[in-house]
């Protein structure tokens, strides 16, 4: 007698359903476990073999423990709005909700053909109004307390969606999503001010039951240094600041290197002989990635600017200043001292440019290469620290530098805020308007959530705005503080701001009130179990460590 397995297993997947059979209860008085995993993106394509993977592992364990009597929360959700959704649109001519419902629907279907025994009840969807509601409503929590912000800035661009990025999008010099070609734009962009947490961040990686290899991504990401603020005059009568986790070698320091980007190129424009020369290095810079410019394999370029100098704090010796792509000013200051004798990369570029090489810590051949290997050692060349160690060096020249006020301890972060700007359609709106008279002013909470427009056109402008910018009946409206003429925001939120407290709605996904009850929260967090991709665990898990600690 054959059997028809697909029968069986549909006849039990229905009476799953009609059954509720999964389902947390609210029944706070039993013990709890949330296994979660990472909500996918509904793409077009449905499952691949990595969802099945990491959902069946978890789903083992929630069986076994609901098993063992606990109240078990293991829901499901999606996150839908993004760029490959409104890139079909475009190319299709259909409007991206309605692709979304019928991703989201394939999906749906096959996790249950597989059988996992998600929570269904409790299934959320960050394009729903009465999600993003609360999307909003986190970000204008974040405004409030001026975390978030709007700054003109040199941005990744991406030449192919046309979108601003965020540096943790682009990979290897190129979009994280599509694989185009990523170039540096000044825009105004939201950003949020993640920088502010980058201590707490850090130092709670220590309270986290994560795995060792995620925890050693994050603390590389934020990227904690100690050093110097550094002060060096210029013959322009400006002051260039530098930091650097080495001022005990200040002594080395022959030239100066600043970002093309840097605003002192325009300020000392009428100084400068050579400017047409550094304007030309500027539009080849803005071709390239952070990664790119940054990359230690590359040859070094870069133009000496004739005209001004630089003058070292210690010794009061003029060195020459050039402009190189391989600072970015979105890091430290976009200005940097540059010791070769200590260095690769300086070293490398001082032979290039025929430049002076000074051993400031005994060991090499610094004619022959850089000598790198001094974190210790004795300071030779040196002045005032001549004979020291290398740490009784750093104190020494720190305290100089403070009594003499040209520079101050430090402590640095690789870590950059959070650009939170994208130039399409098919994301959360941000609830701010422009005002003339007031400025930027958040949309009252009770008028939340302020819903995308209908539209047809899903285009970007020429100008790379978004195509809300497009739709005048939405974008003209009035001040919520003085009742005149006003403009809403047309960016849009990134994909990762509904993902980045999703775990949080799962407790209470119903709840009209607030984003989950504080009830449903102290029951339910912390997560018991998360299972996802280690693609993820340096954007998602830091965003999402981000506003949890926020909220």
């Amino acid at each position: 007698m054959k059997y028809d397995f697909s029968q069986i297993e549909a006849k039990w997947q229905q009476k799953w359903d009609e059954n509720h059979t999964f389902a947390a209860t609210n029944d706070y008085t039993k013990p709890k476990y949330y296994a979660l995993v990472e909500f996918p993106y509904p793409s077009g394509q449905g499952l691949h073999v990595g969802h099945p993977r990491s959902y069946t592992a978890l789903d083992i364990i929630a069986r076994k423990r609901r098993m063992q009597g606990y109240n078990v929360l293991y829901p499901m959700g999606w996150d839908a709005f993004g760029l490959p959704t409104e890139n079909f649109a475009i190319k299709n001519h259909i409007h991206p909700e309605i692709v979304t419902k019928n991703n989201v629907a394939r999906f749906k279907q096959q996790l249950k053909s597989l059988g996992l025994s998600f929570d269904w009840d409790r299934e959320i969807n960050t394009t729903d109004p009465s999600y993003y509601k609360w999307t909003q409503w986190i970000f204008l929590q974040l405004y409030k307390k001026g975390l978030a912000y709007k700054k003109e800035m040199s941005v990744n661009w991406c030449t192919s969606c046309k979108v601003v990025l965020a540096n943790e999008e682009v990979v290897n010099g190129v979009c994280e999503r599509c694989g185009g070609e990523v170039v540096h734009k000044v825009k105004s962009q939201w950003m949020l001010k993640i920088t502010e947490y980058a201590q707490r961040l850090l130092d709670d990686l220590d309270k986290v039951d994560y795995i060792e290899r995620v925890k050693t991504s994050q603390r590389n990401w934020i990227g904690r240094s100690t050093g110097a603020e550094v002060e060096f005059d210029t013959t322009a009568g400006d002051k260039l600041m530098i930091y650097t986790t080495r001022p005990d070698t200040l002594y080395g320091a022959t030239y100066m290197v600043i970002s093309p980007e840097h605003p002192y190129l325009d300020k000392w424009a009428d100084r400068i002989s050579n400017m047409d020369e550094i304007n030309a290095y500027k539009e080849e810079s803005a071709k390239k990635s952070d990664f790119e410019r940054t990359e230690m394999v590359k040859e070094k370029t870069g133009v000496r600017i004739q005209g001004v100098e630089g003058i070292n704090p210690v010794n009061g010796k003029n060195i020459p200043i050039f402009v190189s792509d391989y600072v970015l000013m979105s890091y430290g200051t976009g200005a940097i001292m540059a010791v070769p004798a200590h260095d690769t990369r300086d070293w490398e570029f001082a032979k290039k440019f025929n430049l002076p090489i000074i051993e400031v810590v005994k060991g090499g051949n610094v004619e022959e290469e850089a000598f790198t290997d001094c974190a210790t050692g004795i300071m030779v060349n040196s002045g005032i620290l001549d004979g020291l160690s290398v740490e009784e060096a750093k104190k020494k020249i720190t305290a100089y530098l403070e009594e003499t006020g040209k520079g101050h301890p430090k402590v640095n972060y690789k870590l950059r805020d959070w650009v939170f700007s994208r130039q399409r359609y098919w994301g959360e709106p941000i609830p701010m308007v422009y005002c003339e008279k007031c400025g930027w002013v958040p949309l009252p909470e009770s008028e939340l959530p302020l819903k995308l427009p209908e539209c047809e056109s899903f285009e970007q402008t020429d100008d790379g705005q978004s195509p809300l910018s497009k739709m005048t009946d939405w974008v003209n409206t009035t001040c919520p503080h003085c009742g005149g003429p006003a403009t809403r925001e047309t960016d849009t939120m990134p994909q990762w701001a509904g993902s980045s407290w999703y775990f949080l709605r799962y407790c209470d996904p119903h709840n009209d009130e607030c984003l989950a009850s504080k009830e449903a929260l102290d029951y339910w967090c912390p997560v018991d179990w998360y299972n996802g991709g280690m693609e993820h665990t340096t954007l998602h898990l830091l965003y999402s460590r981000f506003w949890h600690k926020f909220l």
